[in-house]
C-alpha cells in the first residue's frame, strides 16, 4: 500500500475588546484582535522523516464500563486494506468521541505493556462527547512515537462509566519499520 497523508490544523479566533496585547494577536481594528494559526502537514509514503506507510482507522464501540487494549504491534488490528498492522512508529493519531455518547472515552494507561512514548505509563486523555484530537509528530521527526512489540504497544481505551456504551473513531498513521 502506498500512503499519502495530509493534515490541516487551524486555530482561529476574533476577540472584541481593548487593543491586542497578546504576542500572537494582530489588530484588526482598534478594539479587536485576531489569532489565525494554520499548519498544513504532508506525509509522503515511507518510514523516514515526514513519512508514514501504515494507516489504521476504525470506529469502535465499547459496552458500558468496558475497556479494550489496542495492540499497535500485534495481529488484531488491520489497516484500511485488511492487512495486519504492526506499527513500530506512530506519526499521527486522531481520536473522535461520538457526539451521541453519554459517557466519556478515556485513552491511555493500559495495565501492562503501555504505549508510553506519547502519554507515559499513567497518562490519560478524556474525550467528552464529540471531543476530537489530532496529534502529529513534526515533519522533520523520523522517529515519531515509538511502539515496542511486547513491552510498549498497548493503547487502552475505556468507557468512563456504566449505563450506556460509547463509540469512538481512531486513526493511526505510522510505519512498520
Amino acid at each position: 500500500m502506498a500512503l499519502t497523508s495530509r493534515f490541516v490544523l487551524r486555530a482561529y479566533g476574533l476577540a472584541a475588546g481593548t487593543a491586542p496585547t497578546a504576542p500572537l494577536a494582530s489588530a484588526t481594528t482598534a478594539d479587536s484582535a485576531l489569532i489565525d494559526l494554520l499548519t498544513d502537514i504532508n506525509l509522503a509514503d515511507g518510514a523516514g522523516a515526514g513519512q508514514a506507510s501504515v494507516l489504521y482507522a476504525a470506529t469502535r464501540t465499547l459496552a458500558a464500563s468496558a475497556t479494550e487494549d489496542l495492540d499497535l504491534n500485534g495481529t488484531a488490528l488491520q489497516d484500511v486494506l485488511g492487512v495486519n498492522v504492526g506499527l513500530v512508529r506512530v506519526k499521527a493519531l486522531y481520536i473522535h468521541a461520538a457526539a451521541a455518547n453519554s459517557n466519556n472515552v478515556v485513552v491511555g494507561a493500559a495495565a501492562t505493556n503501555q504505549w508510553a512514548t506519547l502519554l507515559n505509563t499513567t497518562g490519560t486523555l478524556t474525550f467528552r462527547p464529540n471531543a476530537k484530537m489530532l496529534f502529529i509528530a513534526g515533519e522533520a521527526d523520523a522517529t515519531g512515537y515509538a511502539v515496542t512489540a511486547g513491552t510498549g504497544d498497548l493503547l487502552k481505551v475505556a468507557n468512563s462509566a456504566g449505563g450506556t456504551p460509547v463509540s469512538y473513531t481512531i486513526a493511526l498513521f505510522g510505519s512498520a519499520t
